[in-house]
This record gives C-alpha cells, structure tokens and sequence, in this order.
C-alpha cells in the first residue's frame, strides 16, 4: 500500500474500535444522528459540529470515536452494506429453483426496498459514496455485491447465459433497481406504488428473454466493461 493510500485509510479509521456495549451505543448513536442530519441537510452542509451539538456532546467527544466527517460517513456506508448483504442473503435462502420469474422479481425488490426504506439518508449517502473519494470504495464493494450476488440467483432461475452475459445482467439489475429504488423512497404513497410496479415490468423485461433461452445471446462471450 502506497503512502497516499495509507494517509486515505487513516483518515476513515475510527479512532477506536466500540467493544463495551456504552461504546457500542454511542457509536450507534452517532451514526443514526448522522444519517438523520444527513437527509436533513445534505452532504454539504453536514459537519462535525452540528452532529456533536445534535447529540449534545463536545466535537472533542466525537473525535474520540471518529476522526472526521468522512469517517462518520465510512462507517454509515458500511452499515448500509452490511444491511443490503443481509437482504440479499434473505432472498438466496429462497426456494427460487421453484419460483417463477415474476415471483422472484416481486420478493427479490421488495426485500430490497426495506433496506432503502429504512436508511433514511440513503439518496445523498449513495450520492456521497459515488462522490467523495474516501467513500468510493464502498460504492464499488456495493456494486460488487449486488452483482456477484445476482448473478448466482441468476443461474438458480435456470439462466443458461454465459458468465460474462450474467455479469451483464447484473450491472443492468443493479443499475435499473438501485436508481428506481431511490425513486421510489423519496415519493408519496400512490405514486410510489405505481413505480415499483413500473420498475418490476423493466426487470422482467430485461431478465425475461434469458429465463429459458437455449443459446447465448450474440456478443455474450465478448469481454465486458462496466
């Protein structure tokens, strides 16, 4: 690791590790006060400063558990991951060799839209870990996930597409949900509604043709990007 890597590490390294369970608290607290000021006031505008005066603690006291905003955020981040992991890991436990296409997609992104709907930042957070260069990583790891995991639900469902296809695949699932999704958590009951209708029609059409297809799609062996 190079010594500007090691200076970016650092700087996202919570200054301790919680292990008893006030620190533990604390450390949750921190985070959900973040994450509230966050969608309060966007990115921007967010400081150490007002969360310490949130939590009506010092800025000194919130330096013993991170080192700065982007630390906090690093942290928030990798909750949202640890939460998305445990969904995905809900919709494999599944019996989706059994299930058809549609009802996959309906308990595959409902499962999802919890996980969106219960961050309550999570449109300036995904628009931070895309942004901010100490949060990208989370946003690549997040990606990486998604796919890597959707992919093996793929070849469950039957999908006889090859890896590079499936790969595809999942790029395009991720990309579609994960834009919709935030859509959708930002809007009122009924219209809300009509898009997650909207977007379980755009991922059937976009997984339907590879359900039962027997050859690979022209261009699938070719190499992919992104």
């Amino acid at each position: 690791m190079n010594e500007r890597n090691v200076k970016r590490t650092n700087s996202i390294t919570p200054r301790r590790q919680p292990v008893q369970e006030r620190a533990k608290h604390r450390t949750r607290q921190i985070l959900d006060v973040t994450a509230k000021l966050l969608g309060e006031v966007g990115f921007d505008e967010l400081t150490t400063i007002l969360i310490a005066k949130e939590l009506s603690i010092s800025v000194g006291s919130l330096y013993h558990y991170f080192p700065n905003k982007q630390a906090i955020l690093y942290a928030l981040g990798d909750r949202w991951l640890e939460t998305m992991a445990d969904a995905l890991t809900d919709v494999a436990a599944l019996p989706i060799e059994d299930m058809d296409l549609v009802t996959f997609i309906d308990k595959a992104i409902e499962r999802m839209l919890e996980v969106y709907r219960d961050e309550r930042a999570i449109l300036p957070l995904a628009q931070a870990m895309w942004a901010v260069p100490e949060l990208r990583d989370l946003d690549e790891r997040h990606d990486a996930m998604i796919i890597e995991r959707m992919m093996a639900m793929f070849v469950r469902l039957g999908f006889v597409s090859s890896p590079n296809e499936l790969n595809r695949l999942g790029r395009a699932y991720l990309e579609m949900t994960h834009a919709l999704s935030l859509v959708v958590v930002n809007q009122v009951e009924s219209r809300a509604e009509r898009t997650i209708a909207d977007l379980k029609r755009l991922v059937l059409c976009l997984l339907e043709p590879h359900k039962s297809e027997d050859v690979i799609l022209p261009g699938a062996n070719d190499i992919d990007g992104p």
